[in-house]
């Protein structure tokens, strides 16, 4: 879990430094858009980037978000079950989780071969899909290592991770 944790946090910062850098690229660009008449322009692309960058982000971003149980939680009726029926429900959850997260990094394996294999760019730059694609799957493998350590966490089989003072709700109790 410690490793789980270890990756799953520089993933996340990973994924704050290709969101900091697209909001600085917007600037630019909305700013190159407003500034024509001085002989600026916008950033070729900006869309192009801003969608695959935002989306390479989300990949980043949510193994951390499991960790810290950030996903959404409807617990109107959850929080009054007894203790033993919370942890199943939570179990059963996870493992239905787990199954999602499998399918979603095998499929985006198979457009990764797809766009690779089509040579499918982007309409501006040019810049060929299967590479923001790629580096979602790394980002969704790493989540499907995450999610493993986690259930194996939640069995029982390895020890939980405690997550540090003042990171989030940490793991499954």
């Amino acid at each position: 879990m410690k490793i789980a944790n270890l990756c799953a946090r520089w993933l996340a910062l990973a994924g704050g430094v290709v969101l900091c850098l697209l909001g600085l690229m917007v600037v630019v660009s909305v700013s190159g858009r407003a500034l024509t008449g001085l002989g600026l322009k916008p950033v070729p692309g900006d869309f192009e980037l801003v969608e695959m960058g935002t989306a390479v982000a989300v990949f980043f971003f949510l193994p951390w978000c499991y960790l810290r149980n950030g996903h959404a939680m409807v617990d109107l009726l959850y929080l009054h079950l007894p203790a033993p029926v919370q942890r199943a429900v939570s179990l059963a959850s996870d493992v239905l989780m787990l199954v999602v997260w499998i399918v979603l990094t095998w499929r985006l394996g198979v457009a990764v071969g797809e766009k690779y294999g089509q040579h499918e760019t982007t309409f501006i730059l040019q810049m060929p899909l299967w590479i923001g694609h790629a580096v979602g799957l790394f980002g969704a493998l790493v989540g499907c290592c995450v999610y493993v350590a986690r259930m194996l966490a939640d069995f029982g089989l390895i020890d939980p991770v405690e997550p540090e003072a003042g990171t989030g709700a940490g793991a499954h109790a």
